[in-house]
């Protein structure tokens, strides 16, 4: 009988996996997980190590990891080489970018910080200048479907009787000029941060990557520009200065034509995804009993009151005004589990 599968042990199915991907004489060490429920283990052999994920059905599915991997190795990004792949088990052996990742660095060498996260944004100005990926659109019901998270799940477990109609009606007038200046949109990783970002040695960078190798980009999504630029610089699991904030803006609108305007939806999309951030981590502590998160809401609160703070954000400020009470704002969306 297979030992019971924990968080920390590989699927029964992984060890004939790594057999025929000739990874079956490998230990297999278990990775801190992530908000999903996909797991990852550092497969290891002597000197040599590869990355399994297990991306267990019905609740996950590998293949837009996959297809998002090809799409960026196919035109000059650092994303991991597949080595193997089982999609109908969920399993992907995937190359290991080893254990720098840019959070990390930066917590142990601060002075960093400028030209890591200059790095960062030059990467998604050249994924910008790229053709977009066989991806579906960002479009207006995916936005008002992530925003209204917020209302489904923080307003509910605050027990806040709120306005829903205006609440989408408000982001729908918001969100009608990041449509437009969209367009067809570019390629957006969607959880582009410190988190997901490895800082590779220059003998490992590879393509023209400026040594960043990319992680976590299965959701990819042709959207607005700003949006990976918010998930950077208004990072849910890091502080951010605001003057480094600015000073990346000015670095990546070197390529843009319409500062203001520009600016102007990196707001909007700042409010739109600190709103679902929110709602996402009320639900990852009440549906999953994953609390942690909690602790990240005063952050992104903060964030999300900066962007209010914008006129382009006035029909949405006004909604926030009107529906949840000043003492919440004041103590940053705190939540008990």
């Amino acid at each position: 009988m297979n030992a019971a599968v924990t968080p920390d042990t590989a699927p029964p199915h992984a060890r004939a996996f790594l057999d025929a991907a000739g990874w079956g004489d490998s230990a297999i060490e278990p990775l801190a997980g992530d908000a999903s429920f996909r797991r990852y283990f550092r497969i290891v052999r002597g000197d040599e190590s590869a990355m399994l994920m297990d991306a267990p059905p019905p609740n996950e599915d590998p293949r837009p990891f996959l297809n998002a991997a090809h799409y960026l190795l196919q035109h000059g990004f650092r994303a991991p080489q597949v080595l193997a792949e089982d999609a109908a088990q969920g399993l992907v052996l995937l190359e290991d970018f080893g254990h720098r990742r840019m959070r990390d660095h930066l917590d142990d060498v601060p002075d960093d910080e400028t030209p890591v996260y200059r790095d960062a944004v030059s990467v998604l100005a050249k994924l910008h200048a790229a053709p977009a990926g066989p991806f579906r659109p960002y479009d207006l019901n995916e936005y008002l479907r992530e925003a209204k998270l917020f209302t489904e799940w923080f307003c509910v477990a605050h027990g806040l009787s709120v306005d829903d109609a205006g609440y989408e009606a408000a982001w729908r007038e918001v969100m009608e000029p990041v449509l437009a200046a969209q367009g067809s949109g570019v390629t957006v990783l969607r959880d582009y941060h410190a988190e997901n970002i490895m800082l590779l040695s220059p003998d490992d960078a590879g393509f023209e990557s400026y040594g960043q190798g990319l992680l976590d980009f299965q959701d990819a999504l042709n959207g607005h520009p700003a949006y990976d630029l918010v998930s950077l610089l208004q990072d849910a699991r890091r502080d951010v200065d605001p003057s480094l904030e600015a000073e990346m803006l000015r670095h990546y609108l070197q390529h843009v034509a319409d500062e203001e305007a520009f600016l102007a939806d990196y707001a909007r999309l700042g409010a739109q995804r600190n709103a679902k951030i929110v709602g996402i981590f009320v639900r990852l502590s009440r549906r999953d009993g994953k609390h942690r998160y909690l602790d990240l809401i005063p952050r992104v609160w903060a964030l999300m009151e900066r962007d209010l703070a914008h006129p382009a954000l006035e029909p949405l400020a006004r909604w926030i005004d009107a529906n949840i009470p000043s003492d919440l704002r004041a103590k940053g969306g705190a939540t008990p589990a």
